[in-house]
């Protein structure tokens, strides 16, 4: 095995199992894993948040979070991957309190492993505010996320968080929001200015605003890119089109990640490979992707 040199920022736990346990946790519950589970390319992101569902059905108990957080880190341990921050929502797992969902997965971190809290968008602030309270108490938790996405039957919006980011901002506690996946760049603005955003999930459409880039730029704020994710959900039509070399050329601390190892069929080397030979990326620039990928962590 190489010696662990790469950071992953984005990662999440239910998209990143192995497909061998998938099977057998599936086969244990007695459910067939569907045959188009898997993402492909231009698919949607409704489409793409809905094959979720299927998977959080076989991970409602502590030993599959703990297997599968271990089995993370050891599936990041073989892609030379030497800081790995997971992050999923402990309220979709069925276990008897969010606590011990958390904890569950904590369990099976390895040491290079820490973890991300996420809200969905739609949810109540309260529990926003909970998940805050639990992670402050918890070392190996080094932030919290808004993933998914909004939609118009949604109470809360991103306007209904700030209160919870405050706190964790308080607390001393990494913020990161799922923003500009294909929507408009005023998400991304609004991330950073009221939610105190350190880092930004995709944030594809960045580049429509020339005011938010200069945002971005100047409040450090660190771009987590998923462009072969991007390309199943249909944010981009294909892997060239990715804004990643631009924002490298205008100093945008944008960093590659995979979003979902699973459902994209990707890791972290395969990832930066393929981006690599798509945008013609020089060594310099690869090399910066990994320098802003060690800048952006929530953890040392």
């Amino acid at each position: 095995m190489t010696s662990p040199t790469l950071s992953e920022l984005h990662r999440h736990l239910d998209g990143s199992l192995r497909s061998d346990t998938l099977f057998e946790l599936a086969n244990r519950a007695g459910v067939h894993v569907p045959d188009s589970l898997l993402f492909k390319p231009g698919m949607g992101l409704d489409d793409a948040l809905s094959r979720f569902g299927f998977i959080l059905n076989v991970l409602q108990d502590a030993p599959s979070l703990t297997r599968i957080a271990h089995e993370i880190c050891e599936d990041a341990e073989q892609e030379a991957i030497g800081h790995l921050e997971i992050r999923f929502a402990p309220h979709l797992h069925g276990l008897s309190s969010l606590a011990d969902s958390i904890d569950a997965v904590i369990d099976g971190l390895h040491d290079h492993g820490y973890l991300i809290l996420c809200l969905l968008y739609g949810d109540p602030p309260d529990l926003l505010e909970h998940l805050v309270d639990l992670a402050h108490h918890r070392p190996r938790v080094v932030g919290i996320d808004i993933a998914g996405g909004p939609s118009p039957g949604h109470r809360w919006g991103l306007g209904d968080y700030g209160h919870g980011f405050s706190k964790a901002r308080r607390l001393g506690l990494g913020r990161t929001v799922h923003a500009g996946e294909g929507r408009p760049v005023a998400e991304i603005k609004f991330a950073i200015e009221h939610l105190h955003a350190q880092r930004i999930g995709h944030g594809v459409t960045l580049l429509d605003d020339p005011n938010v880039v200069d945002l971005v730029r100047a409040r450090g704020v660190t771009i987590e890119a998923c462009p072969t994710s991007n390309w199943h959900t249909g944010v981009i039509n294909e892997i060239a089109e990715h804004p990643l070399k631009t924002w490298l050329e205008l100093g945008v601390e944008v960093t590659l990640c995979t979003d979902n190892t699973l459902l994209s069929d990707i890791s972290l080397p395969r990832e930066y490979s393929r981006v690599s030979d798509a945008l013609s990326l020089t060594q310099d620039e690869v090399e910066q992707l990994h320098l802003n990928s060690v800048r952006g962590r929530f953890a040392c």
